[in-house]
């Protein structure tokens, strides 16, 4: 396999504040990565570094080899890089399946593809494709502010699906969601991986990581400090300095043994 998102020496400060210092990190091409870390370590910061909606102070980012450092989110997103958000972001007075439209009418710009009225054929029998696969066509006539917590990373992950990313970042997908959905959520990332998908994971759940990635890279007040398999990283002392270490408080529902 060979890298397809690469993230070098990437440093960022917010007045006083340094988010994040001389961050690297390489996901390989049809890899599952994990992106674990304590609070405040700069994995959602390095998320939106990736994806243009921060600009960096500092360092590269590249997506099969086509520097995008600079580059806007819209742009990002049309290079094959897709994202969803620790807090979803979803019409909510919209029904699910016009969520779905809304999706893949983006590429005509954001205010005409909700304002635009009917979809075409193609576009309809689209969405409902991704509806099904993520198992949410019974619910397409609900609005979508009616959806469970998973339901809505489900109809989130569906998507961001439309545009057919290379790569998915996804973050949080498994927080604050019951454990049902969560098998479910880890199902439709392990087949999309199969047909070639490669995905960078943000998650708090350690089992739901653990039991999914190929690697797991661990930041630590804003570098990357390890980057190994599950069970290598389980073990590296350095990961246990970075969550027990350093009196930062830590949520309950971490924990890397």
């Amino acid at each position: 396999m060979s890298a397809h998102l690469e993230v070098e020496g990437v440093s960022k400060a917010f007045g006083g504040l340094r988010a994040l210092s001389l961050c690297s990190l390489s996901v390989e091409k049809g890899s599952i990565a994990g992106l674990i870390g304590p609070n405040g370590s700069g994995k959602t910061t390095l998320f939106n570094v990736i994806t243009g909606y921060v600009r960096p102070d500092a360092g590269t980012v590249a997506l099969g080899g086509t520097p995008i450092t600079s580059a806007r989110p819209d742009e990002v997103f049309a290079l094959g890089l897709g994202r969803t958000f620790q807090l979803t972001r979803i019409f909510a007075r919209l029904t699910v399946l016009e969520n779905m439209l809304v999706a893949t009418q983006r590429k005509e710009g954001w205010l005409r593809s909700v304002a635009r009225p009917a979809a075409s054929s193609a576009e309809q029998r689209r969405a409902i494709e991704l509806l099904d696969f993520v198992g949410l066509t019974r619910l397409a006539s609900a609005r979508a502010g009616t959806l469970s917590y998973g339901q809505r990373k489900l109809l989130e992950l569906a998507y961001v699906l439309v545009a057919d990313p290379s790569v998915i970042l996804l973050d949080e997908p498994a927080g604050g969601v019951n454990p049902t959905l969560i098998n479910e959520i880890r199902e439709r990332i392990l087949a999309l991986n199969s047909e070639g998908k490669t995905f960078l994971v943000v998650e708090h759940n350690m089992e739901f990581v653990m039991g999914l990635c190929h690697t797991v890279t661990v930041m630590h007040q804003g570098s990357a400090i390890v980057t190994g398999t599950p069970d290598a990283v389980r073990s590296d002392p350095r990961v246990l300095d970075a969550y027990l270490g350093g009196g930062e408080e830590q949520d309950d529902d971490v924990a890397v043994g």
